[in-house]
């Protein structure tokens, strides 16, 4: 006899007046992921926009292309490509008001410098210089974040804040599919929804937590299904279309300005590079399935509808790649420059006003600085008298 045999059967009781029920059927993502390009609805994409998305992601693969060689020239620590994913990217900055906050993960980059971050300041977290190298509020971009999802929480607060304040300030938060299974997806995805916080999360599906299969992750259907347990509408969209992750986040952008609440949008992408230049991904996936999503390249995809529609000129094709090696050109000369960097630096902004503790460590940094000052000087000072005394001899 089982558990709830002994007990009796079970009779469900109606929940209490102050705990309501929501219909599910509204919240759930369509069966496949929306798409646009190689599709009827293309016709209406407005030409502008699609102009405007395949500069950005022309500039955005040569972006990927030479931070990659920069990491195997030794001038960045860690690259991680988003190359293949580049939709997802432009797509996340473009759809912004100027008002608008960003919140990337360790990987947007791209997505960090469309939003309009210098590329040298997007990368200085990678190079090892400093936490972050710009000013969030600048660009109103939040630092890139390496830790998992601890990104999201921060978006929410952002956005209920700024709703409190009678502000029309929406913040996109950008994932992984390996962040999904972090705690901090789940504590943001809860206290959005019940404050209906103006935020959209965008997970980029790219097939792997590093090494580690969705399969081995999750058994929901989607990951846009884990929006309906929070009680908020998911989206599932092809990634790479960048026309369709346009539509799709500008929806839920003005969905969440207009005080509907958060949206989950599933971005289902791939990710064409190794997860980092620490990585071997030979040893996780084979040729095959690489190669199948390069023939689903986002700018193959846009480059084709522009074709069809004659918007692609040889001078647009060719602005495009100007562009795109003006900017490689000058960030390679930029991070061919060493950085001058004060050590005293690591204690300037790590509170607003330095704990005791905190100081005592930058005092005694300082001393140890100052003491191996004084020892190189000293040592200058007397290799210069034995030079001396070797170059004139004896009096």
């Amino acid at each position: 006899m089982t558990v709830m045999e002994q007990r009796g059967a079970y009779r469900p009781t109606p929940p209490p007046a102050w705990q309501p029920r929501t219909d599910p059927a509204p919240l759930l993502p369509d069966a496949e992921p929306h798409r646009v390009l190689g599709t009827d609805a293309a016709a209406g994409a407005d030409p502008a926009l699609l102009l405007r998305l395949h500069a950005e992601l022309v500039k955005g693969r040569r972006y990927n292309a030479q931070a990659t060689a920069l990491t195997k020239q030794g001038r960045l620590a860690v690259y991680p490509s988003s190359t293949g994913q580049e939709a997802c990217e432009i797509a996340a900055a473009l759809v912004l008001g100027e008002r608008d906050w960003l919140f990337p993960s360790y990987r947007d980059t791209l997505a960090v410098i469309a939003r309009g971050v210098d590329p040298v300041e997007a990368l200085t977290l990678l190079r090892g210089d400093w936490h972050t190298g710009y000013d969030p509020r600048e660009h109103r971009v939040a630092p890139l974040s390496t830790p998992l999802a601890t990104q999201l929480p921060h978006a929410v607060g952002l956005a209920h804040a700024a709703r409190l304040q009678g502000d029309d300030v929406v913040a996109l938060a950008m994932v992984g599919d390996g962040g999904t299974s972090e705690g901090d997806f789940h504590e943001a995805l809860n206290f959005a929804a019940v404050w209906q916080a103006p935020v959209v999360f965008l997970v980029q599906n790219n097939g792997f937590a590093i090494s580690v299969p969705l399969a081995k992750q999750t058994a929901a259907p989607s990951l846009a299904h884990k929006a309906v347990g929070y009680g908020m509408p998911g989206r599932l969209v092809d990634g790479n279309d960048a026309v369709a992750v346009h539509e799709v986040l500008a929806d839920a952008v003005r969905h969440a300005r207009a005080g509907g609440g958060p949206t989950l949008v599933e971005a289902l992408t791939y990710r064409v590079d190794a997860h980092t230049n620490a990585d071997d991904a030979t040893r996780y996936r084979g040729d095959e399935e690489v190669e199948t999503w390069r023939r689903h390249d986002p700018i193959a995809l846009l480059e084709e509808e522009l074709t069809r529609r004659g918007l692609l000129t040889e001078d647009a094709v060719r602005t495009a790649r100007e562009d795109a090696e003006t900017m490689a050109a000058d960030l390679r000369a930029r991070m061919n420059e060493d950085a001058r960097l004060d050590p005293m630096d690591l204690f300037a902004h790590v509170y607003a006003e330095p704990t005791p503790h905190l100081r005592e460590q930058r005092d005694l940094l300082r001393a140890e600085l100052a003491a191996e000052a004084e020892a190189v000087e000293a040592a200058q000072a007397a290799e210069t008298t034995e030079t001396a005394v070797i170059t004139e001899g004896p009096r």
